[in-house]
């Protein structure tokens, strides 16, 4: 019973003091003249966004949209990046090699003690900015390379996508049906299923029927470079590369932390039963070690993924046009302060409960079930 008063007081003291900051918030906005309501969203924006093909006169809404989409685009790439390395130093920092367990170790030691914006900022100004000017561009006909950017060949629309996108979803069912099939045939044979290398063969060959049937609708958009930019290709901005590499770089040393960690917490006794079968160590890693170290490493994985995606914010440093250096122009440019922030706070929100769900989705079908 005790217990039950202490919370309904707890209770009535945090919506108590709720309350007393959101009318407080009203008076002041009151005071200065500045309206509650989100209709500045419907309004011009009146600011362009680099490397980005928003029209001024659009409203804010949907510069905001364009502030969201470079988020995401450089915080997936970002865990994609920093989970890939992450794992690799991880299981290099219990090498049996001298060279490699040190160097993987200088790797985390040296990155996970920096902070991340410091190597944001090293990355920017004192590696990306000192590349060649584009008139001495590196120029390989499929690449160039300056201190505006990274420019490579991309893919071009150059006719309909209805029949591919229709081939490339049938090969998609097939794909997965060939996956089916073939953990099928290994729980009855035990023979290798190997369902990743027949369905990603599926995949390949749809995508090649899909090319041809549909009368080749992409081709090849290779960049030209003239004396004050480049056209053409798919530019990776330096802004873009260094917010990029520099939150992929200090979240992969945390990582390969969380790997090693989940790696020595596994059982000695399956490395040791893993040995007596005599399996290699890369099979041991793979069908042993790994498999019950990612149950254990999901959790935290995903704290390091949410911390990712609000580091991003940091790109405002070095004019990423993510979506909080959106908001802040937009404060600039007379928007209301509170509310803005607010809409801010809601997109980092929606980010980590997407995240959230995805892994805590992951770490259920991962886990153990009681028979």
């Amino acid at each position: 019973m005790l217990r039950v008063v202490f919370q309904l007081v707890f209770l009535v003291l945090v919506v108590g003091v709720v309350l007393y900051l959101y009318s407080n918030v009203l008076r002041n906005l009151d005071r200065l003249g500045i309206g509650t309501s989100f209709g500045f969203l419907d309004e011009s924006a009146g600011f362009s966004i680099a490397n980005s093909d928003f029209d001024p006169s659009a409203n804010l809404f949907a510069a905001i949209l364009v502030g969201v989409q470079n988020t995401a685009i450089v915080s997936f790439a970002g865990i994609a990046l920093a989970t890939v390395i992450g794992v690799i130093v991880g299981v290099a920092r219990l090498s049996t090699n001298w060279l490699v367990r040190r160097t993987a170790a200088g790797y985390v030691e040296t990155l996970r003690n920096v902070p991340v914006l410091i190597i944001i900022l090293f990355w920017y100004l004192a590696v990306i900015l000192q590349l060649p000017p584009i008139q001495r561009a590196v120029d390989w006909g499929w690449l160039v390379l300056s201190n505006r950017g990274l420019v490579v060949v991309w893919l071009e629309r150059t006719g309909d996508l209805a029949v591919f996108l229709a081939v490339l979803g049938a090969g998609a069912v097939l794909a997965a049906a060939v996956s089916v099939w073939r953990t099928r045939r290994f729980d009855a044979t035990g023979q290798p299923h190997r369902r990743l290398l027949w369905a990603a063969g599926v995949l390949v060959a749809a995508v090649v029927l899909g090319f041809f049937a549909g009368g080749r609708p992409f081709g090849l958009s290779l960049p030209e470079r003239g004396e004050l930019g480049t056209e053409h290709g798919f530019l990776l901005s330096p802004e873009y590369g260094a917010i990029l590499i520099g939150l992929t770089l200090y979240t992969s040393s945390h990582i390969a932390e969380i790997v090693r960690g989940s790696i020595l917490a596994v059982p000695r006794g399956q490395t040791e039963a893993a040995n007596a079968l005599g399996l290699s160590p890369f099979a041991r890693l793979r069908y042993v070690v790994l498999p019950q170290a990612t149950r254990i490493m999901i959790p935290p994985l995903a704290n390091q993924y949410l911390n990712l995606v609000k580091n991003s914010s940091l790109g405002v440093a070095i004019a990423y046009p993510e979506v909080t250096r959106v908001i802040r122009i937009a404060i600039g440019q007379q928007a209301p302060a509170p509310q803005s922030v607010l809409v801010l706070m809601l997109v980092y929100l929606c980010f980590s409960l997407g995240i959230s769900l995805v892994t805590n989705l992951v770490n259920r079908r991962l886990a153990l079930r009681e028979r």
